[in-house]
């Protein structure tokens, strides 16, 4: 049955919608918008089947929920029409201005660039909303809006993408919201999320919900506001609340706890008027109820980075059902119910200067700024999931500042984060004024004191592989880019070589200086020696640039004519492991892993660089594959088995069987009756009574293997023997 979420709206219901909402907006801006998407997405269907215009119109309705401005729900009309329809940025600026066009090319997830892979592209994407972002904050508003729409309507996706998308949405998406404090979006995209990665564990949890809770909160809210009334507290609001489904899975499957270990899956929240009433309102719950221990927490001296405020306690009564009751004003309930879209909901606007936007965005800047020392773009995803995790610490210096760090962050990240001059001079460090190893990952509450060296002492490298925020990575890289450059140079140039070596390449040295100098383009470095020095203090990843090399080697290799075999009289030829390869004499044999030709099979030759002749079977599929490319042709040679072959030769077999007991004892005694070697035997069961067994034997050629099993097919309950 469809809800207000997911059924399609009209227009007239959205402009309802906006006078209900009392705020003034400019409805001939709304109208304007509307009718150039209408016109857009005319004849445009959703996979749903419903017009694709029913997308736009409920994106905008909850941006009015959200309270957001005329130009937020214009843009929120058009988002799509620059990536789906002939209409473009250039027209969208003519018309509607700067800022509308600002906002629909911040969101708009079409983009010019050609990307080697779907990571790149999403790291592309990404990278553009949050620079839109950092110019204009109602970009990723919106972006969260189209996000959760998509996911209310997510059933009519294929499987596969309903997956990845709500992947995306709880890696990257719900992150986000939660940073600018938009707790509804937060939580509502995760539980969607959580819908199609977990469908069993989403419904358990929502039927144990189900279970509890109405009754209980109910009465508890007129039992605490009777008694706030009574102690002179007359003007308290209280509401309540169920803890969202995917903040229950978490604590449930993740940390191991049963539904009733979770304390605050039901809670009570209480607004007042001042933050003195927030401090009498808790003394009043801890005189009603009993408060449980280490469940107190204090946001309101100590404010979360995304601006949280409120008095957490979590406490129990007669109903032996413990709950939390959250204290906090009414400015502090605005912003944790709409984060940095209560600037929009609860002023006309906001101004350039708003120091606390400012602050609240420093982060997205410091991200961007981030990147730009890195040439590659997926670096961006890694460091969102670090940067934006909500599991964060608070440590404090000795002075009494407050640093916040995501959750496993070591002292060094504290360290960076204090200032770079600090993590670049450090030399050890002192947790509550003990000695502690640099490994050690900061805790809530602790002191910690960051021991310095002389001016002169720069970070180990081995640092890179300890920290865990970007902003430490990032500054301990620029310190060895700009101190360090001739060691740089050097490290980079040996870590290349030994790759090089390790992957068996060698360069003439006639041709080594293009080789390296197309690899160095590449890698979008100006010359060889930048290459070097990037891989010389981590900007470039020796895993980020082996694709690349191994590229650039094999198409060296064929610009140089294949070396002509050395023939032998083919009158007098000799074997080598039990092959006679026609044109080659006693060259090193090895037999294919894909086919694992035997004696008797039809066998042919491939010549490898560096490691002998390759041993396949005629009919194998590698075989037929490599002959439709003539730069391969020339390397396959003829083969026989040599007539005097009398060695031993490895076969795997994969029998099916009927599982019992002493079935693997009764293969074995087969293959021991038949004196047939025994290399390795895997035994596991299956579903409906079933098993599998693989055994890799000694055998001598394909008459021989054939006797082995048609002697395994008698044995009782094995179904079936194949060759693998």
């Amino acid at each position: 049955m469809e809800n207000r979420e997911t059924m399609p709206i009209t227009y007239e219901q959205l402009k309802q919608d906006m006078i209900d909402s009392g705020r003034p907006y400019d409805f001939n801006l709304v109208d304007r918008a509307y009718a150039l998407a209408e016109a857009a997405h005319n004849g445009q269907r959703r996979r749903s089947g419903e017009p694709y215009i029913c997308h736009p119109l409920n994106v905008a309705r909850i941006l009015v929920e959200l309270g957001m401005d005329s130009e937020s729900i214009a843009a929120a009309l058009m988002h799509d029409v620059a990536e789906d329809t002939a209409v473009t940025i250039d027209e969208i600026r003519q018309k509607f201005g700067a800022q509308v066009a600002l906002l629909v090319d911040g969101v708009t997830k079409l983009t010019q660039i050609k990307f080697s892979n779907v990571e790149d592209r999403q790291a592309e994407n990404l990278r553009k909303m949050l620079l839109a972002m950092s110019q204009d904050v109602r970009v990723m508003i919106i972006k969260l809006c189209d996000r959760l729409h998509n996911m209310r309507t997510g059933d009519a996706w294929p499987e596969q993408k309903r997956r990845d998308k709500a992947l995306e949405t709880m890696e990257v998406y719900a992150p986000i919201a939660h940073r600018l404090g938009i707790s509804n979006i937060k939580e509502e995209l995760e539980d969607r999320s959580l819908r199609y990665l977990d469908p069993v564990g989403y419904e358990h949890i929502r039927q144990l919900l189900d279970k509890r809770g109405a009754e209980f909160l109910d009465s508890v809210c007129d039992t605490i506001g009777r008694h706030l009334r009574e102690n002179g507290i007359g003007n308290a609001t209280i509401r309540h609340r169920v803890k969202s489904i995917y903040g229950i899975y978490r604590k449930m499957y993740m940390q191991g706890k049963t539904f009733e270990e979770i304390y605050d899956v039901y809670a009570v929240r209480i607004i007042v008027d001042t933050v003195a009433e927030c401090y009498t309102a808790l003394g009043f719950i801890h005189d009603m109820y009993h408060p449980l221990p280490n469940r107190f927490k204090d946001y309101i001296s100590t404010p979360k980075p995304n601006g949280y405020q409120s008095l957490h306690t979590t406490v129990i009564g007669r109903e032996a059902i413990p709950f939390e009751v959250q204290i906090r004003t009414w400015d502090m309930d605005r912003m944790a119910e709409y984060g940095i879209a209560a600037h929009w909901k609860y002023k006309a606007g906001i101004s350039g200067s708003d120091e606390r936007l400012e602050e609240r965005l420093a982060w997205v800047r410091q991200l961007l700024e981030s990147q730009r020392t890195s040439a590659d773009a997926t670096d961006l995803l890694s460091d969102i999931k670090s940067d934006l995790l909500p599991e964060e610490v608070f440590a404090f210096t000795p002075r009494g500042d407050v640093i916040n760090l995501p959750a496993g962050a070591t002292v060094i990240d504290f360290a960076y984060a204090i200032h770079s001059a600090v993590g670049n001079r450090m030399i050890g460090a002192k947790v509550n004024n003990r000695i502690v190893p640099i490994e050690h990952k900061v805790s809530t509450g602790e002191i910690i004191e960051i021991i310095t060296g002389p001016e002169n002492r720069g970070p180990s490298r081995d640092w890179l592989n300890i920290v865990k925020t970007s902003e430490a990575k990032n500054k301990i890289r620029n310190w060895f880019k700009k101190e360090r450059r001739e060691e740089n140079i050097a490290e980079g140039k040996d870590a290349l070589e030994r790759e090089m070596r390790r992957n068996m390449m060698t360069i003439p040295p006639e041709k080594s200086e293009d080789f390296l100098s197309a690899l160095a383009r590449r890698n979008h470095c100006n010359t060889v020696e930048e290459m070097y020095a990037a891989i010389g203090y981590g900007g470039l990843q020796m895993a980020r640039i082996l694709p690349k090399l191994k590229d650039e080697y094999n198409r060296l290799k064929a610009t140089e004519a294949e070396p002509k075999p050395i023939t032998v009289d083919i009158k007098k030829p000799h074997s080598s492991g039990g092959v006679v390869v026609e044109g080659i004499d006693n060259c090193p044999i090895k037999f294919a892993k894909c086919c694992s030709p035997l004696p008797g099979d039809e066998i042919i030759g491939f010549v490898t660089r560096g490691f002998g002749v390759s041993i396949h079977k005629k009919d194998c599929a590698n075989v037929r594959e490599s002959l439709r490319h003539p730069e391969n042709r020339e390397r396959w040679v003829r083969a026989r088995w040599a007539e005097d072959v009398r060695e031993d030769y490895k076969a795997t077999l994969e029998l099916f069987c009927m599982d019992r007991a002493n079935l693997v004892s009764d293969v074995a005694l087969a293959l021991g009756d038949m004196r047939v070697p025994i290399y390795s035997l895997d035994a596991r069961s299956a579903e409906q009574g079933r098993a599998r067994m693989t055994v890799t034997i000694g055998i001598n050629n394909t008459e021989h293997l054939n006797n082995v099993v048609a002697r395994l097919r008698k044995v009782k309950d094995v179904m079936g023997v194949t060759r693998n």
